[in-house]
């Protein structure tokens, strides 16, 4: 694709990144072919492709954003199924990122919208208050209804929707500190405690450790470590989410100087797409350049650091039909495809791969609260393709994933690493035990 940008306007870093971006766009359209949203609505301006027009236009000519704009690219859920499509290596992800940092910049948008979205950016990156806010959800939730009719509060609407009718307790072994190994220690690795994973899903954390534990791994959660950033990254807030990304480095980083560390684990696929990015990030802060960039370097899905060991045969072959969901930020975001499902098989259960796997579920971070209409026509398509398989449970590896896909389907929906823990001797999952 031809530009024309200015010397002025390249001398900004983002500025460049977006133009060496666009210039290896080719229109082919083999984008176009697996994006859930122009699948979904069929408007070119819903495809990447139409987007990066859009997105080309506005920079280009150095112009604040408009309405048309910011509307189909507040419809891109970031699934990021176009750069595995992509046969020009086009980096969609900084792409956009970088249009809706300049969307906040330069659009003011409609009160209620900015309502809602600075509520979400106060609320969810934040346990407490997050917790505080599911408990108040469960409350007022008999009136999501109605917030679903008055405009502009539709999105009140799908968040009440999507609270849990009950929270799981915490367990100590997703307590600040570190988790000795069972045995002989024969490595030493922090895990990402995050913002929302810990209120919905606490056990998802416990058993990985439990698991690492039992294979010799010293388990660090260090204290003050939160939010990767990923939820205010994506909603355009770029200084809320390098000053998340900045903390984590330097917790991080204090690990790794004080003992030492051979991975940091995360269990949510969706932040570690974004911790894998950190090195990107914060590219141009002298003071966090090379610390972010060893960071990024050692983050790793706990699927992917497992199957990096040599696990021992399972205690028990549990042989249930499990249907593996790749989170989009899995296969898309971090090319994990292969370790999840062998894992599983290793394990004894018998993995299905649902049609059209490389379709987003709706979830994609706030995308299920702010567009909560086209989240729902996708959840209700990745639903019929999981329950066409037979399966009796489905595994997959986020917890966004896990939110939504419980909310249309009657099997039960599991962490891939609580089915691990429990195949190795771990406690069977609370969502089977019913």
């Amino acid at each position: 694709m031809q530009t024309n940008f200015s010397a002025e306007q390249l001398a900004d870093s983002g500025v460049a990144e977006a133009e060496k971006i666009l210039r290896k766009c080719v229109h082919c359209g083999f984008c176009t072919a697996t994006c859930p949203t122009y699948v979904t609505l069929g408007n070119e301006l819903d495809s990447p492709r139409g987007r990066i027009y859009l997105i080309k236009d506005m920079l280009e000519n150095d112009r604040p954003a408009d309405a048309e704009t910011v509307k189909h690219i507040d419809r891109c859920l970031s699934c990021l199924a176009c750069m595995t499509t992509c046969p020009s290596g086009v980096h969609y992800m900084h792409l956009v990122d970088h249009a809706r940092a300049h969307i906040e910049k330069t659009y003011k948008r409609p009160f209620f919208n900015r309502l809602n979205r600075w509520l979400l950016a106060l609320v969810l990156p934040y346990p407490a208050r997050f917790r505080a806010s599911v408990t108040l959800a469960r409350l007022v939730r008999p009136l999501a209804p109605v917030f679903k009719v008055l405009p502009g509060l539709k999105p009140m609407g799908a968040m009440l929707e999507l609270a849990p009718k009950k929270l799981a307790p915490s367990s100590a072994r997703t307590a600040f500190g570190s988790h000795p190994p069972d045995g002989e220690r024969k490595g030493r690795v922090a895990i990402l405690g995050g913002c929302a994973q810990p209120v919905l899903e606490p056990q998802t954390n416990a058993a990985a450790t439990r698991l690492l534990n039992r294979l010799g791994i010293e388990v660090v959660a260090p204290a003050g470590e939160g939010c990767c950033g990923s939820l205010v990254h994506h909603m355009g807030r770029e200084g809320q989410a390098l000053d998340a990304a900045r903390r984590n480095v330097d917790i991080w980083t204090r690990e790794i100087d004080n003992g030492g560390l051979d991975a940091i684990i995360i269990t949510a696929s969706g932040c570690g797409t974004t911790i894998k990015d950190y090195g990107y990030m914060l590219r141009d802060d002298p003071a966090y350049a090379q610390k972010a960039a060893k960071v990024s370097e050692l983050a790793r899905d706990i699927t992917e650091y497992l199957a990096m060991l040599e696990l021992p045969e399972p205690v028990r072959k549990p042989a249930l039909k499990v249907a593996y969901h790749s989170a989009c930020s899995m296969q898309h975001g971090q090319k994990i495809t292969r370790q999840p499902k062998d894992l599983l098989r290793g394990a004894g259960f018998e993995v299905l791969e649902p049609a059209e796997g490389h379709l987003c579920c709706g979830s994609a971070g706030t995308y299920n609260i702010m567009q909560s209409d086209i989240a729902t026509q996708l959840r209700d398509r990745k639903v019929r393709n999981i329950e066409a398989t037979g399966a009796e449970l489905v595994a997959t590896g986020n917890v966004g994933c896990i939110t939504q896909i419980s909310q249309g389907s009657r099997l039960p929906v599991v962490h891939t690493v609580k089915l691990l823990d429990w195949a190795h001797g771990g406690p069977k999952p609370e969502e089977l035990s019913g």
